[in-house]
């Protein structure tokens, strides 16, 4: 059992202050690394503010307000690169169409990358200004004093099954009822409780690497299927009227449709698999290997 008045750091929290700390050194990274590109710099930073947003919202029970406030910080950060982001998905959405272009030659193909390329590169320019990395820095700045000061000895192993289990509960809520028709706001509705969920689970991983390790595995492949078929809506959007892309429309809507179909098709299989578990048996395992882990440090 867990001994509240055992002055050791419970393994929960143990590990939940090192995944903080871990996600605030791996986002200081990108502003602290001398001639990193563009891309990579906001790549980097989406996903380091992607991961801090889940945990804060794991946490924010024992840590309170503060923990609200910092959240939206970065979401609102985030937000703000996302115009970057969209050049990059729209690139690799292109790409994900493979080579099979029946209707469009060679040079073609050239222009349209070349169209993307050239978008890419103006958003990412204004993705990461001075100005807005001096503010994500300050952030990150104030993020570690506080992961200092929380009290993660109150976050112990029950506490963190309770958790886990409510986001996974509002993971599951979130799958789509008919895959074949639902609509792209549903699926990237899903995918957001997909990613979260992933991220939080890292916080599992000492209980039992291997399995936690698949588990994170599989909602990360579920996580880039989802993903791939919003960059193909970034890409479709980029064929309508008076974009860049509108006088490929006719070629490239039904290859942009299959591929998306694709997706969809894997995203429900490994969705199965992933969520088969009943939420409270999602609880009862976790509380369970948490128990077994306590009584092992005994």
């Amino acid at each position: 059992m867990i001994h509240k008045d055992d002055p050791r750091p419970d393994i929960v929290a143990r590990t939940l202050a090192a995944l903080l700390r871990d996600i605030v050194a791996s986002g200081r990274k990108p502003i602290e690394t001398p001639d990193i590109s563009d891309a990579v710099a906001v790549h980097d930073l989406r996903k380091a503010l992607k991961r801090w947003r889940a945990i804060l919202r794991l946490i924010a029970p024992m840590v309170g307000e503060e923990a609200e406030l910092m959240r939206l910080e970065a979401r609102d950060l985030a937000r703000e690169m996302a115009a970057a982001r969209d050049g990059q998905a729209a690139q690799e959405a292109l790409a994900d169409l493979g080579d099979s272009f029946p209707n469009l030659s060679e040079r073609t193909r050239a222009t349209i990358a070349e169209r993307l390329a050239q978008m890419c590169a103006g958003a990412q320019a204004i993705g990461l200004t001075p100005e807005r990395g001096a503010r994500i820095d300050d952030m990150w700045s104030r993020a570690a004093a506080a992961v200092e000061r929380w009290p993660f000895e109150r976050f112990d192993g029950s506490e963190a099954a309770a958790r886990l289990t409510v986001f996974y509960r509002r993971v599951c809520a979130a799958i789509p009822g008919d895959w074949s028709n639902a609509s792209p706001q549903a699926l990237h509705r899903f995918r957001q409780r997909v990613v979260e969920h992933r991220y939080q689970m890292e916080l599992a991983d000492p209980l039992w690497p291997k399995l936690i390790g698949v588990w994170v595995s599989e909602a990360q492949r579920l996580r880039d299927r989802l993903g791939a078929h919003q960059d193909l809506m970034i890409l479709q959007r980029l064929t309508e009227p008076h974009q860049p892309l509108a006088r490929w429309r006719s070629q490239l809507k039904p290859l942009i449709a299959d591929r998306q179909a694709a997706h969809v098709a894997a995203a429900k299989r490994l969705t199965g698999r992933l969520f088969a578990e009943k939420s409270k048996a999602f609880r009862q395992r976790l509380t369970s290997l948490w128990e077994h882990r306590a009584e092992r440090r005994d």
